[in-house]
């Protein structure tokens, strides 16, 4: 079955809304990942919610940072189910609005987003506006340097939401997840949950990893490549060529669970770029 615009919104406008994997989802025509995937494919990155798929059910609980439009946190409302929850959070202002529109468009009552950065402390940053009529990576946008101009957010750590419970910490935020992980230590010493984390940053990697595993975690790489030959649109034509997705699925130790099919991580300097991809 084929992804489908709908041609109800303006031409001249930057959104677009298309009828994908998982329902109905409103996107930036000129974004070059998370939109372009959308567009051409009706889906995105799906390996990674295949994997996350087997570790979530009904009435779990699950935060993920760095929500973007939403691409992925609709199937993750799905997932969990009407005894579930996800708390979502989404620094950038207008992607903020295409997200709480998709969670709208698909009946995600289960999901509470939230236009806040995650870090370690808690505070205000300021993030910037990208031109949404001009081509970019709109979910790409990095905001561990301090930018100088931009629209103030508060900046919160997971700690902060004294969690009664939790089964997963999806973490995508551009080189800030070193930062989230440290403004969630108390959370993950006392809830435990499972991490599903990027780590494609040469100058954060070996943190990242090693406060994981001072955490008491295994970590696993998951490299899935951008495209699929199987999309939801049937589209064989790849866009992405070589291009794939760097994670980490986080695993406390004392559970005794070796994942299968997926490469541990052997320590700090095991760099990302030496991944198995697939």
């Amino acid at each position: 079955m084929a992804a489908r615009t709908a041609p109800i919104l303006p031409d001249d406008g930057h959104s677009e809304l298309a009828l994908c994997r998982d329902g109905l989802m409103l996107f930036n025509r000129h974004d070059t990942y998370v939109g372009a995937s959308l567009r051409k494919y009706g889906e995105w990155s799906v390996p990674e919610l295949d994997l996350i798929r087997q570790i979530l059910a009904p009435g779990h609980i699950v935060v993920e940072v760095g929500g973007n439009i939403g691409a992925h946190t609709v199937a993750l409302s799905r997932m969990v189910g009407p005894t579930g929850a996800v708390l979502v959070f989404e620094p950038q202002r207008l992607a903020f609005q295409t997200l709480c529109a998709n969670l709208a468009l698909n009946s995600c009552t289960n999901v509470a987003a939230r236009q806040e950065a995650v870090g370690a402390t808690l505070g205000q940053i300021r993030v910037p506006v990208l031109p949404p009529d001009a081509a970019n990576n709109f979910g790409g946008l990095p905001l561990g340097n301090a930018w100088a101009h931009g629209e103030p957010v508060a900046l919160v750590t997971i700690d902060s939401m004294q969690l009664l419970g939790c089964r997963l910490i999806k973490l995508d935020i551009e080189g800030m997840e070193p930062d989230a992980v440290r403004g969630a230590e108390l959370t993950i010493r006392r809830l435990r949950p499972l991490l599903y984390v990027e780590n494609d940053r040469d100058d954060r990697s070996a943190e990242l990893i090693a406060l994981l595993l001072s955490y008491g975690y295994r970590l696993y790489w998951h490299a899935p490549m951008l495209f699929r030959p199987d999309n939801f649109a049937g589209d064989p034509e790849n866009i992405f060529a070589n291009i794939a997705s760097y994670n980490m699925l986080c695993v406390p130790r004392e559970t005794g669970i070796a994942i299968d099919g997926l490469r541990e991580v052997a320590g700090p300097l095991d760099s990302w770029r030496r991944a198995p991809v697939f």
